[in-house]
């Protein structure tokens, strides 16, 4: 730390209890009381040294006392301050430091020490010192930062506040690798080859640091706030970028406010800063912890990304636990909408805070988000895909976020959908918000929907059937349809649609599977210049593997077929239908494609049977006729 010496005499005080002496020999005249601290001194050093002591020892005197007594209540600095004051007054050594100077500066500034009171007053000493010292250095400039807090009075007309935070600001927003005032370690015996700086030579012991961006974080934490928030102001008017200024913002919010370290967890992966706040002794009160919370939404950048997600929503549950005002509740709401794409499933678990304690987690705030999401989705151009001549999706440039955002709150739903407090139609609303283009697969939400059936058994069959019309049967999968076509927790009228569309994806795939191989036989009976022999081999066995995988598909088609018929058998014994057919299972169970189809589909085997039936009929009869007609033609 940076320090001068002003005087040359020893220490002529003397302290007993609450008072100060001057040891010069000759009694003192003059009592000047600061604070609790009371001082007898001499008349003519003070007022040789100030306007200010000069005018009150004036008036002191005209009442006719000997030994006259002046009250300073309104000194800068207190006793302290005063003490160095007048030992400056006595030519005492006096040491600036930059812990001092700021007081100094100013209580010299409040008694008027200016030129015109001797040569190289304290005015002067004090403002050199402040300008070609400390404001040059940054470990100084921050000590006497700090010490501004208690000389606010004296700020505007001094500047003493404006020049650190500029100093800091121009200082922070150079990078220190380049600058000519490197941030020093001292490593100890331990030097690596080239890296200690030298002096004249000799070797310092010290070596260059090689720093990162956020170098200046934790000596910028151990501001007050409202000398925090003016740093970070000037540091944007220096153009520092927005990312730099997001990450002190949330270093300093994890310093200061305690439950947001236990919102993020103890393993924060996604922080931008590579130095851990340290925790405070003290935490602040909630009254200030919502103070700051409020200004700390004020000032993050609004960019998307900026700020980490899983941050953004720590902050949105220490705002939820303090019960700050609903208005920024809904901003950091927005502000995770905007990067909702980003977030993971632990991100979305938010305990519920309220005092009914309904549910376990906060259902409507996730709600909240995913609206934010899905409308600014549509403000940047994420409009549903439209469809082509060949039913494909033709993708809009947000429809990755939005597939994203789709299977994340899919995985929330199977999350809370074992909460038996969570009623059937907020879970129907959450679900209901994803756009269909989203799921290119509803497998997730027919996940979702399975454990809340299983958590929820006391619903009737109309609520299920409701909760059920979520799915789209044609979005599973061959796996999940399995699984649902043996799911005795879904309605009877749901598990009919899936069989059906499960039919119909295992023909698709039979029908494609023969295509590809008529075309490699065929590809290969004429002759078609193409593979070598190792490549004609590589074929055959893929052609094998695919006829395998095709005879288990006509496998399970046929299995398929017999459930169908069986159900069927079991619905019209039961009565329920009075004129129960294959033909209306679709009118009925709400098919989107006609009957015909699938009776069509039942009855091509049998006709495929009969055709083949019939050929070999008629090669028998052919062969008959010609074993009679060679006898006539002998």
């Amino acid at each position: 730390m940076a320090c001068m010496k002003l005087g040359s005499k020893t220490d002529a005080f003397k302290r007993q209890g609450q008072a100060w002496f001057c040891t010069t020999g000759l009694p003192s005249d003059i009592v000047v009381e600061v604070g609790e601290m009371s001082f007898h001194l001499h008349k003519f050093p003070l007022l040789s040294r100030s306007g200010v002591m000069e005018r009150l020892i004036a008036e002191a005197s005209e009442e006719g006392e000997e030994k006259c007594s002046i009250c300073l209540p309104d000194i800068p600095g207190g006793a302290k301050t005063f003490e160095l004051v007048a030992k400056f007054c006595y030519g005492v050594k006096l040491e600036l430091t930059a812990s001092n100077v700021v007081y100094l500066r100013c209580a010299a500034e409040h008694l008027e020490m200016t030129e015109e009171y001797g040569e190289g007053n304290l005015i002067t000493k004090t403002e050199t010192f402040l300008n070609q010292v400390v404001l040059r250095n940054w470990k100084d400039s921050l000590r006497a930062l700090q010490t501004c807090d208690d000389i606010i009075s004296y700020d505007e007309e001094l500047n003493v506040t404006k020049r650190c935070i500029e100093s800091l600001a121009i200082k922070a927003s150079t990078d220190p690798n380049l600058s000519g005032w490197p941030i020093m370690e001292y490593g100890g015996p331990m030097q690596s080859p080239g890296g200690s700086v030298l002096w004249n030579g000799i070797s310092t012991g010290a070596r260059v640091k090689n720093t990162s961006s956020d170098w200046w974080y934790e000596d910028a934490s151990t501001l007050s706030f409202p000398r925090y928030k003016r740093l970070i102001a000037v540091m944007e008017s220096h153009g520092i970028r927005q990312e730099i200024i997001a990450g002190s913002l949330t270093f300093y919010a994890k310093k200061y406010l305690p439950g947001l370290n236990r919102c993020l967890g103890a393993t924060d992966t996604n922080s931008s800063t590579c130095v851990a706040p340290v925790a405070l002794e003290a935490p602040p009160s909630e009254e200030d912890q919502k103070l700051l919370l409020e200004e700390i939404d004020r000032l993050l950048p609004i960019q998307k990304g900026l700020v980490p997600t899983n941050f953004l929503f720590g902050l949105l549950q220490t705002a939820l636990i303090l019960r700050v005002s609903p208005s920024y509740i809904s901003n950091f709401e927005k502000r995770i909408g905007m990067q909702l794409d980003q977030a993971t499933l632990e991100d979305l678990l938010i305990p519920n805070f309220s005092c009914s304690m309904e549910t376990l987690y906060n259902v409507d705030c996730v709600q909240q988000i995913l609206e934010h999401f899905l409308a600014m989705d549509q403000i940047t151009g994420g409009a549903s895909p439209s469809l082509v001549d060949d039913g494909q999706i033709t993708a809009s440039p947000s429809l990755t976020p939005v597939t994203l955002v789709a299977k994340l709150i899919d995985g929330y739903l199977a999350e809370v959908a074992s909460d038996v407090n969570l009623k059937l139609p907020k879970f129907q609303a959450l679900a209901a918000s994803v756009p269909d283009y989203s799921r290119p697969l509803d497998d997730g939400l027919y996940r979702a929907v399975d454990i809340y059936l299983k958590s929820h058994p006391w619903l009737s069959e109309s609520e299920k059937e409701q909760l059920c019309r979520l799915m789209d049967c044609q979005k599973l999968s061959l796996e999940a349809c399995t699984h649902a076509a043996q799911n005795e927790r879904l309605p009877l009228r749901i598990v009919v649609q899936i069989l059906f569309f499960e039919q119909l994806q295992l023909r698709t795939s039979i029908t494609g599977c023969l295509l590809v191989s008529d075309n490699l036989d065929g590809s290969r009976q004429s002759g078609v210049a193409g593979p070598t022999e190792r490549g004609w081999a590589s074929t055959a066995r893929e052609n094998q593997v695919l006829k395998v995988g095709l005879d288990n598909m006509r496998t399970r088609v046929s299995e398929l077929e017999k459930e169908c018929s069986n159900m069927k058998q079991e619905i019209e014994r039961l009565g329920r239908v009075k004129s129960f057919t294959w033909g209306n299972v679709s009118k009925r169970f709400g098919f989107k494609l006609k009957s015909r189809m699938c009776s069509a589909q039942e009855g091509s085997i049998s006709n495929q049977n009969t055709e083949s039936r019939k050929n070999e009929k008629l090669k028998d009869r052919q062969g008959q006729h010609k074993k009679n007609s060679t006898p006539k033609s002998r």
